[in-house]
């Protein structure tokens, strides 16, 4: 008996008798490993037979040989005949693509070939095909093999052959991936007829040869578009200047990341707001004569304009004064005396920490700028100050985040290795954030046990040891030069060098290190000014630090790039600490984990890492790390309100700068700020009836980042509130927010008016809420958006954050009577009113990070395109189908709201950032239906980091 009716899904066309169309021998629903061997189907026979019944088909590979090409060439032409789309991408890894094998794929085959011109190094060696097939029978070959005879053929390579029957999450992030490098702008369309001189340029370049002295090759569009770490930075910059209001800025990333092209690109971006008529007038300062001849260069290719920018150093001297790129020396006291001191609009100084000079000081005393730009690498000071708290009031508008650079292949990687010393630091006394300095340097000055464990380590983790460069960071003078005795004794070549060494012994030490003369040097407050090494390899952290700056300074010392370095190896010795110390913001900088995934990770021995990148915690320091950081979790009200009473202040802002605690950590187990207070002893005012519960709500404000919200609550949350009823269409949106954010199912009120006038009693709750509101928007860092067109009147901006209530309140959903966003749980809404498909994403939404299926139904495929996985009873037919697909034509419209997970730090629900309007493009299946959507403002740089996935 038949089972019953079930699905034809192929058929089969009869060539000859008993003959069929061509199959691999290897069943399409089945997996297999194919190693080239006799007893197995070579790769070439295999893929032959894969083409011939493929509907799409992807190829992913380092090169493309002419040889390799010709074994599959019937197939691939019979193929290009059917009008099966062809996709390749490729590099020009080592110079090893024939030119001519990538001209054929697109004239005779009918292919789209991208290239990654990269050649600072090649992070492109996967090899992969991908042969999807309306029968829903999709097949994938992953493993060693590029487009190559050997490869195909004879070589000893190894295949993996998978299938969306046994491997279906496979193939779907094999898709999702292959998508995200097609959309890259990393790679480039390649078209015989434009791009055949380029490609045989950066293949000559790539394979050793020379190429032409005038070719030109193009980085991933670094000339006209930031890469995502720059874009990233400029939005900060931009954040600082527009939502904060600071005309003097700093900015700090390593060197190699592209300080030049982000002041040009920062330039033109200033150009274009105000006005984009007439340049603005452009100081640009430097101490020496080959930066300042490639900033100029570098403003002129960002602006497209070869005449841009005047000289003045080496005897030249400008003729208009308009746009001028200076050496500092350049700017007597004679020539300053010649402008007025608003004569620039915007003035860029290179090398900022410099800038307590005499020469620097006498042009930053002289002018007054609309902008100032500071750029730096390091923004300490030899004397151990640092920069940005002698011109900036401490402040720095955007610095390079690690993990962005790692990222991005622009830092070396680093193998970190916590090492135990089994140091006891808990009867140091502790100040102002930190151990007491003279008492830790009088411990470590004498520890011979330590000194001892330190070579060991060396000696079992650095693969040359004396041919080594290090440098290891002391708590004292005392302590480096005992440090360096302890290695000479040892047998190595070592030296200590502090702020009070000469500079002659200074100069001389840094130069043996260079060479190879010495192997280490110990310092103290010295890891700044003077010391570029590119070529130091090993790192050896020797002083407990709790603040991520200074570790991130000391990391930053080995994190050049050179040819010889493959890897930075970073010890830090690790010993018992003081609950007061904190590992976590060290760990945090050095991974971007949030605290409780931090905790997880670590327990994890950090899987997710950038490329190359280790941390390995060894013995007991594992121990010690999470139980720090776990001991930070647990903070009680009880311990926050002994905090409190140590400081003795009432105000928030004052405690959390004081203790360097975030704020969410105050908010944890439905904490607040009044009720640590009280239980501190500190609060003056009485509780009031129903005040318990709104402060449980107060939470629900930390992620507020536009200032237009803000001040708008601000307003309803002061003494002096305005009614209700006297408020303008906009304000009384916001009051519904804020109403709706405070009692999300309504809390008994008849009216929103009653329910905001039930707050005038509530005064330490409104004056919680209104420090919390001015602490939070001083953290925003993406720049808000209006929503324009038909949701102008609606009160939310593009890339800030919101939850549930908010939205659903803004949108007009939320109302007394009505829907209460207490019991609403959908993750999609249709807004009659506004004629408006919400859809709320969450990327991971499983619990555990490492999931691997789920990953890859929503992603950003660009920063533009957005890759979206309905409801699984949506049909492509339905009425909720048909809506999203026609919505351009209908008149009706989709806002996409997204959050990373479903939870915050602290067990509440994350907020959404909304990424604003989008238009359909296109989908594929039903239920569910997987769209992809062109949002009409691209992905904020760090949103895409995350989003994607293949970033960078």
């Amino acid at each position: 008996m038949a089972d019953g009716p079930r699905q034809l899904l192929a058929l089969a066309e009869k060539e000859a008798p008993g003959v069929y169309a061509i199959r691999p021998l290897t069943p399409l629903s089945e997996t297999a490993l194919i190693t080239n061997s006799p007893e197995d189907p070579n790769l070439g026979s295999e893929l032959r037979a894969e083409l011939a019944t493929a509907d799409r088909i992807d190829l992913i590979c380092a090169f493309v040989k002419w040889y390799g090409l010709r074994v599959l060439e019937d197939s691939l032409r019979a193929a290009a005949e059917r009008g099966v789309p062809i996709r390749v991408i490729t590099t020009t890894y080592i110079g090893a693509t024939d030119r001519h094998a990538l001209d054929r794929l697109v004239r005779d085959f009918g292919a789209e070939v991208k290239v990654n011109y990269e050649i600072r190094s090649t992070r492109l060696h996967a090899k992969a095909w991908l042969f999807r097939r309306k029968s829903g029978f999709d097949t994938a070959y992953v493993g060693s093999s590029n487009l190559s005879k050997a490869a195909l053929l004879d070589g000893l390579e190894w295949n993996v052959r998978l299938s969306s029957v046994a491997t279906p999450a496979v193939l779907n992030k094999f898709e999702a991936t292959f998508d995200a490098y097609w959309n890259d702008i990393a790679f480039e369309p390649y078209n015989p007829d434009l791009d055949a001189h380029k490609l045989d340029e950066a293949l000559l370049l790539a394979g050793g040869s020379s190429a032409s002295q005038d070719s030109k090759i193009s980085l991933s569009g670094l000339e006209v578009r930031p890469h995502p770490h720059q874009a990233d930075m400029l939005e900060r910059l931009r954040v600082a200047r527009e939502v904060h209001g600071h005309r003097h800025n700093l900015l700090v990333a390593a060197t190699g990341t592209g300080k030049t092209v982000m002041a040009a690109l920062d330039y033109r971006n200033l150009h274009k707001e105000w006005g984009g008529k007439q340049y603005p007038r452009l100081l640009f300062v430097a101490h020496r004569k080959e930066i300042l001849k490639q900033s100029l260069r570098m403003y002129r290719e960002v602006l497209d304009d070869a005449s841009f920018g005047e000289a003045l150093f080496s005897g030249e001297l400008p003729r208009d004064w308009k746009h001028v790129f200076a050496s500092v020396q350049s700017l007597t006291d004679q020539r300053l005396d010649q402008f007025a001191p608003e004569h620039f609009d915007i003035i860029v100084i290179d090398e900022f920490h410099h800038a307590t000079a005499t020469t620097y000081r006498r042009v930053l005393n002289h002018f007054r700028p609309k902008q100032l730009l500071g750029l730096t690498a390091t923004p300490e000071r030899a004397d151990g100050l640092n920069v940005q708290d002698t011109f900036f009031e401490g402040r720095i508008a955007a610095e390079m985040r690690l993990w962005e650079a790692l990222d991005n292949n622009l830092l070396c990687p680093f193998h970190y290795f916590g090492v135990p010393d089994g140091t006891d630091l808990t009867r140091l006394n502790w100040r102002s954030g930190a151990y007491d300095q003279g008492q830790l340097g009088d411990l470590f000055s004498a520890d011979h046990a330590r000194a001892r464990i330190v070579i060991k380590q060396v000696r079992d983790k650095v693969s040359d040891p004396m041919g080594m460069r290090a440098l290891g960071f002391c708590v004292s003078r005392k302590h480096a030069h005992f440090m360096a005795k302890c290695f000479q004794d040892a047998g190595f070549k070592a030296a200590a060098l502090d702020s009070a060494s000469k500079p002659e012994v200074r100069d001389q030490v840094l130069s043996q290190l260079k060479s190879g003369e010495i192997q280490v040097i110990f310092s103290v407050d010295l890891f700044n000014e003077g010391l570029d090494i590119p070529d130091v390899d090993t790192l050896l952290l020797l002083r407990p630090t709790s603040s991520a700056t200074v570790f991130l300074q000391q990391l930053g010392r080995g994190l050049r790039r050179t040819p010889n370095k493959p890897v930075l190896t970073v010890l830090d010795f690790i010993g018992q600490h003081r609950a007061e110390f904190r590992f976590e913001e060290q760990f945090r900088a050095m991974t971007n984990l949030s605290r409780n995934r931090l905790l997880e990770h670590a327990e994890h021995d950090f899987p997710l890492l950038p490329s190359g990148c280790q941390i390995i915690l060894e013995g007991k320091s594992k121990d010690l790390i999470l139980g720090n950081i776990r001991t930070q979790l647990k903070a009680t009200v009880q311990t926050l309100a002994k905090e409190v009473r140590s400081f003795d202040t009432p105000l928030l802002a004052d405690y959390l700068r004081e203790s360097r605690r975030e704020i969410r950590e105050l908010y944890k187990s439905s904490n607040s700020w009044t009720s640590v207070l009280r239980r501190a002893g500190l609060a003056d005012l009485p509780e009031q009836p129903g005040e318990e519960d709104l402060l449980k709500r107060v939470q629900a404000f930390l992620h507020v980042d536009d200032r237009e919200r803000a001040e708008a609550y601000t307003r309803l949350l002061s003494d002096d509130a305005p009614s209700y009823e006297s408020l303008n269409a906009r304000d009384q949106a916001y009051a519904r927010m804020l109403f709706f954010n405070l009692w999300d199912k309504a809390g008994g009120f008849n009216s929103y008016m009653q329910g905001l006038e039930s707050l005038r009693e509530q005064r330490s709750l409104r004056s919680e809420l209104r420090q919390v509101l001015d602490h939070v928007m001083g953290q925003a860092d993406h720049f808000p958006i209006p929503l324009e067109g038909p949701h102008a009147h609606i009160p939310l901006k593009i890339h800030s954050a919101y939850n549930r209530s908010e939205i659903l309140a803004a949108l007009g959903v939320a109302r007394l009577g009505g829907q209460m966003p207490g019991s609403f749980a959908q993750g999609v809404l249709w807004d009659e009113s506004n004629q408006t498909d919400a859809l709320l994403i969450t990327l991971e939404k499983n619990e555990k990070d490492f999931s691997p299926t789920v990953r890859y139904k929503d992603y950003a495929l660009t920063p533009s395109l957005f890759h979206w996985e309905s409801q699984s009873t949506t049909a492509d037919t339905s009425r909720t189908g048909l809506r999203y697909q026609q919505h351009s034509q209908r008149g009706s419209h989709v806002l996409l709201f997204m959050r990373r997970y479903k939870d915050t730090d602290i067990g509440k629900a994350q907020p959404w950032m909304l990424l604003g309007p989008a238009t359909y493009v296109q989908h594929e299946g039903s239920k569910p239906m997987a769209i992809t959507w062109r949002l009409h403002y691209e992905l904020p740089a760090d949103v895409w980091s995350y989003s994607a996935i293949a970033a960078g």
